[in-house]
């Protein structure tokens, strides 16, 4: 595997982006990895590095760069604490105008590497970026062909670019894979997202027995057998969509 950091530049600066892909067989389809609320960190990287065992050109931006935050480090879970509420703060600082920005930017460079095929692209998103990785499909749909949305929040709000709505502007298959405990996904909001689906090609899926960040090693809520369970899903979404 081939791997590297890149500061990748955007708009508003540039974004320390960690990359990796097959040594050999490229060009391989593009794969961008939003991360969740808390940062950059090794057990987003490993993630990354098993999609891109799987055959994908893996980016994995930092989204906090604008306010020069790159690691956040462990997050105290108590919600009064001063690094639980710099997280929300920098969570509550981006928006979907920003972070499509980004992603314009995120191609740009991938079009210049010789291992990465721009025409066909996945995306994925934890948690905040949920909804990032659906709206990249809605507004890059000549080549983003698959987003899937994990345990993602502001799935149903009252405006556009809502994800609930996003099966109505764009031709990507959509996958959403959803805590059955998650205060910040509840069921009456799921339930507007599966009537978003509706009639469309897409999934909508709640994981029995789960609470939000269930795929993430590291965390108290980790279940092993729901997360192998996403990375299943999620592999055979890309395998379904993201072929020359």
């Amino acid at each position: 595997m081939i791997e590297a950091t890149v500061d990748i530049p955007t708009k508003d600066g540039k974004t320390t982006t960690f990359i990796t892909h097959p040594e050999r067989g490229g060009p391989f389809p593009v794969v961008i990895f939003y991360m969740d609320a808390p940062a950059i960190r090794e057990e987003l990287r490993d993630m990354a590095r098993r999609l891109g065992t799987s055959g994908y050109y893996v980016m994995l931006p930092n989204m906090y760069y604008r306010a020069g935050v790159m690691e956040l480090g462990p997050i105290n879970p108590d919600p009064e604490s001063p690094e639980r509420k710099r997280m929300f703060e920098l969570m509550h600082s981006l928006n979907i105008p920003l972070v499509m920005e980004d992603t314009r930017g995120l191609l740009a460079y991938a079009e210049t590497q010789k291992a990465a095929n721009t025409e066909i692209i996945g995306t994925v998103g934890y948690c905040m970026s949920g909804r990032y990785a659906v709206n990249a499909a809605t507004h890059f749909g000549d080549r983003v062909k698959a987003a899937a949305s994990v345990y993602g929040t502001h799935l149903a709000t009252d405006q556009p670019d809502s994800p609930h709505l996003a099966a109505q502007k764009t031709k990507a298959e959509l996958y959403f894979a959803c805590a059955e405990t998650d205060i910040y996904a509840p069921q009456e909001i799921i339930e507007q997202v599966k009537a978003g689906m509706k009639g469309s090609n897409n999934e909508v899926e709640i994981y029995p027995g789960t609470h939000h960040g269930f795929a993430f090693p590291k965390r108290p809520v980790y279940d092993r057998d729901a997360a192998e369970r996403h990375w299943e899903r999620l592999l055979a979404l890309y395998r379904r969509n993201l072929v020359k």
